[in-house]
């Protein structure tokens, strides 16, 4: 029988010592064997854990009365998987506190069993004092560097960004209208009793009421629907596509924007999907076969976008789509280990990295060409800020002005800020190449 409690408490032990991705631990530490229900119990406490972790450490270290060895930390993470059912989830009381503290004898730490009892068993009781010694920057459960960054940018939206980055994402859908209209597949999704509304930021874009197993929804094997956040579906209508162009889709996996483009405009020239990871290059090309969108025309290439300048020798780029890595700050409430992982001084990096990207891209765009600037982060610094650098920097290039109503105007480009029940945190700047 599997025990999910302590395989969660493996999983993000890891995540807490070895600071890697709870996406990628989860992948390697989930056997594929393990049934639908379990899986999804597991990767509720991982991912709940991590989103509340500020406020759960916090408790963890009321309650104990020393810490506890790093050899320990699968146990420490059984105890936030306690505190994390007692306070945030339904699970009874009783078996959050029996199975958790069982939970230790599968990690062959019979010892734990009763310190494990003891500290949720006193939260139980000390609960209500316990939340209010809480300090307030525990309750925004975001690590206090970028709590700040966003105060400073955002002075007015930055307490509505902390409350949307610790809501569960809505389950976002793109209907391939080359297949099927968005009403005719909106009707399908009735007929299987999956209810959601139509988008108002993307065309083709429909949010579920609940998120839902892929295999469930209608038509998805044959290509008629994809999973996409409606932010990241407005790429491919602000590259302004026309019939005979060349397209470069830089950073390209796992290929929704890649594939979005080739719905949106199917008489392309060419489109070139570039991304330096071969593995998940292989996920653009089965998203392309699923979608029937494989052919002559596009072209996946493995290695790094920021050396095209000096390796690509055919014809220069009618469009340039670039969706740089980023702090992810905008889709945090997919990806909670960043309030984790990431570290204050990365960002400066990442900036260097993303002037990089641009600036080496620039070189194999056609004169009169437009490049999209697009990247997940609220944080200004990597966003207009960086486009008002480059566009300092280099006299043939000029804004093209994104006059679009959805957003919040920046003195470069539109930012659409993280929403609860609604789309995720993404920049966009549109760029032209002066003939």
């Amino acid at each position: 029988m599997v025990n999910s409690r302590a395989i969660a408490a493996q999983v993000i032990s890891r995540v807490l010592k070895e600071k890697i991705s709870l996406k990628d631990v989860l992948s390697a530490g989930v056997s594929a064997d393990i049934n639908s229900r379990d899986r999804a119990f597991i990767q509720e406490l991982c991912y709940g854990v991590i989103r509340w972790y500020s406020p759960l450490s916090q408790l963890c270290s009321y309650l104990l009365k020393k810490p506890l060895s790093t050899f320990d930390q699968d146990i420490y993470a059984l105890l936030l998987i306690g505190l994390y059912q007692l306070n945030y989830l339904r699970t009874s009381p009783h078996a959050a506190v029996h199975e958790t503290a069982q939970a230790a004898r599968e990690l062959h730490k019979v010892w734990a069993v009763p310190l494990i009892n003891g500290v949720l068993r006193s939260f139980q009781r000390q609960k209500t004092n316990l939340l209010k010694k809480l300090p307030k920057e525990n309750h925004f459960a975001h690590p206090d560097w970028l709590i700040k960054k966003l105060q400073q940018a955002w002075p007015n939206e930055w307490q509505t960004i902390l409350e949307a980055n610790n809501h569960l994402p809505p389950m976002s859908l793109r209907v391939n209208l080359l297949k099927i209209t968005r009403k005719d597949y909106a009707q399908k999704l009735k007929n299987e009793d999956i209810t959601g509304s139509l988008s108002e930021l993307s065309p083709s874009g429909i949010i579920l009421d609940e998120s839902c197993p892929v295999v469930k929804l209608p038509g998805f094997m044959e290509g008629e629907v994809s999973i996409q956040d409606t932010a990241a579906q407005l790429a491919a209508s602000l590259l302004l596509l026309e019939p005979g162009q060349r397209i470069l889709d830089a950073c390209a996996a796992p290929g929704g924007k890649t594939t979005h483009i080739l719905e949106s405009q199917p008489d392309l020239l060419s489109c070139v999907a570039v991304d330096f990871d071969a593995i998940r290059l292989n996920k653009v090309n089965q998203n392309l076969d699923r979608l029937s969108l494989a052919g002559t025309k596009v072209q996946l290439l493995s290695a790094k976008a920021q050396d095209l300048k000096n390796t690509w020798k055919e014809e220069l780029f009618d469009r340039i789509l670039l969706d740089a890595p980023c702090s992810g700050t905008g889709v945090i409430r997919k990806h909670p280990d960043i309030k984790l992982l990431r570290r204050e001084d990365d960002i400066a990096k990442l900036v260097e990295q993303q002037y990089q990207l641009i600036s080496s891209l620039w070189e194999i765009l056609k004169s009169n060409g437009i490049l999209l600037y697009v990247i997940c982060s609220v944080l200004p610094e990597e966003n207009s800020d960086l486009v008002m650098r480059f566009l300092s920097q280099h006299s043939d290039a000029k804004e093209e002005v994104i006059d679009e109503r959805w957003g919040i105007a920046c003195p470069i480009g539109r930012q659409i800020l993280p929403q609860i029940h609604g789309p995720d945190g993404f920049f966009y700047a549109r760029l032209r190449k002066r003939a």
